[in-house]
Parts: structure tokens; C-alpha cells; sequence
């Protein structure tokens, strides 16, 4: 900080590709008495490298930058730099870009078409410790925070298969006969036939074809050595 400014100054570096918006921005700033920009940057690299360097206490970031983008940037000073402030100043309102943003450690996500008066008000407000959503944004955050919840919440009701069923669902997968499956896990061929029933019983399905791609699309197994020659 230079002689003469004052230290309670909110202390800013801006990250965005575009020089002209830059530059909107530093004009808005300079109308401001209370914040003080610090710094730019053109790309998700320096303004790493320029956050840790200077010290801000909020940045402004573009999502979409060259070399390194937005969000990945935001991880960066997050870890770097956790008591940095960060907004997502973005034309983007795609609803994985926001939801990773907020997983990045962005504390705002604001789009580049509100009113430019609203960033020196984010800026404050984020400093003070506010989580700032436009209200387009917002709606697309609890939608989407919904979703994730409503899978979590399904994920948990999901029956839960013991390490030996999903052993035997695996090696089905892997297009094993009941008898080569007893043969591999050393159990009879019996004892096979009840762990598939076991695990049609539990997850509700009546083949094992059923079962098999139920658990491939939940991820309990893979296909990856569907090519093994069976024993």
C-alpha cells in the first residue's frame, strides 16, 4: 500500500481477461473511497500468483480465463489465501459453473449484466462476510443445491450390499457363471445362487442382468474387466 492511503481501505485485485471490463471496473472502484484496487489480472495464473503476492481481501474473478480458469483459480486462493474474499463476476449462469464456484471457495457469484453501481456494493459486502447472490443465481443455487440433496438423500436410502454380494455382483459382471463365481470365491455354487437372490431381494429387481446395471450406474462396480478370460 502506498503513503498516504488509508489502511482500512478493502484492499482489491481483479481477474478478467477482457482489458475493457477491467477497466470499467477500475473506474467504478475510483469513485469509491473505501476500496482501493491493488491489482489485475488476465489470466487464472497470475491472478494465483498476484493474490498470494499482494495480499487482497476480496478479488474479483472471471470464470472463463486462459491458462487457468476461474474456479481452479478460486481453489488456488482459497488455499493459498483463505482469508481472501472471493467473487465470481461472470457472464456465465451455467448451473455447474456455479455450484463448483461455491465448492471453490467463492463467498459471491454475480453476473456481469447487474448494474455495475452493485459491484462496490458486493465488494463491501463480501469483505463484511456476506455470501452475495443475484437473485437469478440464487434461484438456480436452491434449485440445484435441491438436487444434490435429493440424490444424497437417495444415495442413503439405497440398499446397502455386503462386501461378499458385491464381490459376487462384480464377478456376474465379468460374465462368470454361478459355478465359476464359486470356483473364484471358493464358495459353492449354492451358496452363490443365494447371494443373487439376496441381491435381487434387496435392491428389488428380478434378473441379474437388472442387478448388474443397477450397480454399474451407482458406481458399487465396474466394467473395466468385462475382457478377462473367465475361469
Amino acid at each position: 500500500m502506498t503513503d498516504g492511503q488509508s489502511s482500512d481501505r478493502i484492499r482489491i485485485l481483479i481477474a478478467d481477461d477482457h482489458a475493457l471490463f477491467r477497466q470499467a471496473v477500475k473506474a467504478i472502484l475510483a469513485d469509491e473511497p473505501d476500496l482501493e484496487l491493488i491489482g489485475e489480472a488476465g489470466d487464472g495464473e497470475e491472478a494465483v500468483r498476484l493474490a498470494v503476492e499482494l495480499q487482497p481481501d476480496v478479488v474479483l474473478m472471471d470464470v472463463r480465463m486462459p491458462k487457468l480458469v476461474g474456479i481452479e483459480a478460486a481453489r488456488k486462493i482459497n488455499t493459498e489465501l483463505p482469508t481472501a474474499k472471493i467473487v465470481m463476476l461472470t457472464v456465465s449462469d451455467d448451473d455447474a459453473d456455479l455450484v463448483e464456484a461455491i465448492k471453490a471457495g467463492a463467498s459471491g457469484y454475480l453476473l456481469k449484466e447487474v448494474d455495475p453501481t452493485e459491484i462496490a456494493t458486493a465488494v463491501r459486502q463480501t469483505f463484511a462476510g456476506h455470501s452475495l447472490l443475484s437473485p437469478a443465481v440464487a434461484s438456480k443455487l436452491v434449485s440445484e443445491f435441491a438436487a444434490i440433496s435429493k440424490r444424497a438423500d437417495e444415495r442413503a436410502l439405497r440398499p446397502q450390499l455386503t462386501d461378499r454380494e458385491l464381490e459376487v455382483l462384480q464377478l456376474a459382471a465379468d460374465g462368470l457363471t454361478n459355478r465359476q463365481i464359486g470356483r473364484r470365491l471358493t464358495i459353492s455354487e449354492n451358496t452363490v445362487k443365494n447371494h443373487i437372490r439376496n441381491i435381487l431381494e434387496k435392491l428389488h429387481l428380478h434378473s441379474r442382468m437388472e442387478a448388474v446395471l443397477y450397480a454399474v450406474r451407482e458406481d458399487l462396480i465396474n466394467l473395466e474387466d468385462r475382457d478377462k478370460p473367465s475361469t
